[in-house]
């Protein structure tokens, strides 16, 4: 019988991982190249966390596909609200608004359903108030919001609700929705006989990279326009 680990395991699990990202570093360098800049706004699903190499990661293999330069800042254990004390004033929006990226793509909400039973309401507002900030500092960029990443069978509902209110901002700041995210690991997650996972059980294996950014693609040519 195949063994898989408790929803409060897996959490007590990310949130060690949070713990030790207390004081995130994130990349301020943008890949080489001449074409339209992009910059990627997520946590360690987007950074590439549990990759061989951060060439491997969705983000990376979709950019040098398009010859997109990618400006890729995310954090591990990153969220709306967790960890953004250890910014200051220099958030990831402000990096992400001080690059003038030609497209931006926001990949959050994963890491914030660990905080969701103490600081609902401001991940709500954060969500919202993130996601205008962008669009008033970069009226003329594409964005892409993304429907947050998930990890294990188990969904809860703090989970469901983030999605709601990330797909709610989207439309509000007239950005691309791209649903379905959370469920891109399905069938595949730690402990099945077919795992996409890295060891830690938490983030992609290179395997699980490659089919995100499969995904991706798929769901970046039925933009419209395509990108």
């Amino acid at each position: 019988m195949r063994r898989f680990r408790s929803l409060a395991s897996v959490v007590a699990l990310a949130l060690g991982l949070t713990a030790c990202s207390a004081t995130p570093l994130p990349d301020t360098s943008a890949s080489a190249g001449n074409g339209p800049l992009v910059a990627f706004h997520g946590d360690s699903y987007t950074l590439g966390t549990g990759a061989s190499d951060p060439s491997l990661r969705w983000s990376t293999i979709i950019s040098e596909e398009r010859g997109w330069r990618e400006f890729n800042p995310s954090v591990n254990g990153l969220g709306f609200v967790n960890h953004r004390e250890n910014f200051g004033e220099d958030d990831l929006p402000a990096l992400v608004i001080a690059q003038k990226p030609d497209i931006v793509f926001v990949t959050m909400g994963l890491n914030d359903t660990f905080s969701y039973d103490r600081r609902a309401d401001l991940i709500r507002d954060t969500i919202s108030g993130d996601l205008t900030r962008i669009r008033e500092a970069l009226p003329s960029a594409r964005i892409v919001v993304v429907e947050p990443f998930w990890y294990t069978e188990q969904r809860p509902a703090s989970l469901e609700q983030i999605i709601v209110w990330v797909e709610d901002a989207a439309a509000e700041i007239g950005a691309d929705w791209i649903p379905g995210a959370s469920r891109w690991l399905d069938g595949h997650h730690a402990g099945s006989e077919d795992s996409w996972m890295a060891s830690d059980g938490l983030h992609p294996s290179d395997v699980g990279y490659a089919h995100m950014a499969e995904q991706m693609d798929a769901a970046l040519t039925r933009l419209d326009p395509a990108l």
